[in-house]
C-alpha cells in the first residue's frame, strides 16, 4: 500500500507545490509529517505554549489554533526515540509509528483469537493494514499508538488483568481524547465484574476498582493541565470547538453530510467530494458490520468499546472524509469479516490481501492524504 501511495505521488507530482505544512515538501515521504504530523513534529521540538488567543468574528473559526490540541504522549515518544538513536524527529515519528503498528496488529490478533481462533486473529490483523484510513499507520499520526494500546487494554479485560487494563487506558488518556470511549469500556467492564457476586468472589474487587478508578485519570490530568495552564478550565474544549469546528453535536452534522451527497451536492463544511463519498459507503456498511460483530458474541468490553468509538465518530462534528481515519481504531468490526475470510485456503487469501494492499495504496493513503485533508 505505501508502495503504490509513493508511485501515485510521484506520478500526480503535485505535493511538490504545496506548502511543506499542508501535504508537501521535497520528496514523497516528507507528505507522511504533515498536517497533523506537523503539530506532533512542533510539539515534539518545541514543547506546549498553551493559550487562547481570540481571533473576533464569527466564522467556524474564532480561537487560534494551538499545539495543546495534540495529547502529549506520542510526541513525547519521539522526542525520546530522536534523542535515544540519533534518528531526526520525522525519522523518529515514522519509526514509532511502524513499531507501534506491529504492536497494534500483535493485539488485535490477541483479541480476535480469544473470540474466533489464531487464523482469524491473525487474518484480522491484517484486515486492519488494509482498512480504510490505514494510510496513518505508518505516518506521524498517532493512530498506530492509540490502536496497540486500546488492543492490549481490551485483551487485559478479557483476561481479567485488570491492574494492567487500568494502566493501559490510562497511558491511552495520554495520547487522545478518543481514550474516553475506552476508559468508558474498561469502566463499564470492570463495574459489571463487581456486580456479579460469582466474578467478584472469582476475581475480587481490587482489581476492578483499581481499574475503575486508574483508567480516567491520564486523560482528566491532561485536560485539567490545560484548563489550568491557560487560566480557562474548559480550554480544551474551546480549543477543539472554535479552533479545529470538532464538537459533539448529536449526528447533525453527519446527517447534513448524508442528505448532501445522497443529492449529489456539497453544500457542507469540510466538502471533500472522493473522500466523503467512500467514508460514505463505510457508514452505510456499519449496520452490517455492528450485526455480525455482535452475532458472534464478543465480550462486553469489545462491545461498549465499538459502539462508543462509532458514536464518538457519527455524532461529532469533524471531517467527514476522515470517518475512515477515525473508526480505524474500531478493529472489532473486524471480528466477523476475518473469522469468515479464515475459512479460505491459503491461495485464496493471497488473492485477496494482494489485492486489497494494492487498492489501499488509494484508497486508504492517496485519497485520505492529497484528495482530501488527513
Amino acid at each position: 500500500g505505501l508502495a503504490v501511495f509513493a508511485s501515485l505521488l510521484e506520478y500526480a507530482g503535485d505535493y511538490k507545490g504545496k506548502n511543506p505544512r499542508f501535504g508537501g515538501g521535497a520528496h514523497w515521504w516528507d507528505v507522511l509529517g504533515t498536517w497533523d504530523g506537523w503539530w506532533y513534529l512542533q510539539v515534539a521540538e518545541h514543547g506546549y505554549s498553551p493559550s487562547l488567543v481570540r481571533l473576533g468574528g464569527d466564522g467556524l473559526f474564532t480561537v487560534q489554533q494551538n499545539s495543546v490540541a495534540f495529547f502529549p504522549l506520542y510526541p513525547a515518544l519521539i522526542r525520546m526515540v530522536s534523542e535515544t538513536t540519533g534518528l531526526g524527529l520525522y525519522g523518529s515519528g515514522i519509526l514509532v509509528s511502524v513499531v507501534f503498528s506491529f504492536v497494534a496488529a500483535a493485539g488485535i490478533f490477541a483479541v480476535v483469537r480469544l473470540v474466533a481462533g489464531a487464523r482469524a486473529g491473525t487474518v484480522a490483523a491484517g484486515l486492519w493494514a488494509v482498512a480504510p484510513g490505514a494510510g496513518v499507520e505508518w505516518a506521524v499520526y498517532s493512530e498506530s499508538l492509540f490502536v496497540a494500546i486500546a488492543a492490549w487494554a481490551c485483551y487485559a479485560v478479557m483476561t481479567k488483568r485488570w491492574v494492567a487494563a487500568g494502566l493501559l487506558a490510562f497511558t491511552a488518556g495520554l495520547n487522545r481524547p478518543t481514550s474516553a470511549v475506552l476508559i468508558g469500556a474498561v469502566g463499564l467492564a470492570a463495574l459489571v465484574t463487581l456486580a456479579r457476586p460469582a466474578s467478584r468472589r472469582e476475581h475480587g474487587i481490587r482489581g476492578p476498582v483499581y481499574a475503575m478508578v486508574v483508567a480516567p485519570l491520564g486523560l482528566l490530568s491532561y485536560i485539567a493541565w490545560v484548563g489550568y495552564s491557560t487560566g480557562e478550565a474548559t480550554a480544551y474544549f474551546t480549543l477543539q470547538r472554535e479552533g479545529w469546528a470538532h464538537f459533539f453535536d448529536y449526528g447533525a452534522y453527519t446527517l447534513d453530510v448524508l442528505r448532501n451527497l445522497a443529492v449529489g451536492k456539497g453544500d457542507y463544511v469540510f466538502a471533500f467530494s472522493t473522500p466523503d463519498l467512500l467514508s460514505v459507503q463505510l457508514v452505510l456498511a456499519l449496520p452490517f458490520l455492528i450485526a455480525l460483530m455482535l452475532r458472534k458474541k464478543p465480550p462486553l468490553v469489545l462491545v461498549a468499546y465499538t459502539l462508543a468509538t462509532i458514536i464518538t465518530v457519527l455524532g461529532t462534528q469533524q471531517m467527514f472524509g476522515n470517518t475512515m481515519r477515525y473508526l480505524l481504531p474500531a478493529f472489532p468490526l473486524l471480528l466477523a469479516p476475518a473469522a469468515a475470510l479464515a475459512r479460505l485456503k491459503l491461495p485464496s487469501l493471497a488473492v485477496f490481501f494482494t489485492t486489497a494492499a494494492l487498492a489501499s495504496g488509494w484508497y486508504a493513503h492517496y485519497v485520505i492524504f492529497e484528495l482530501g485533508v488527513p
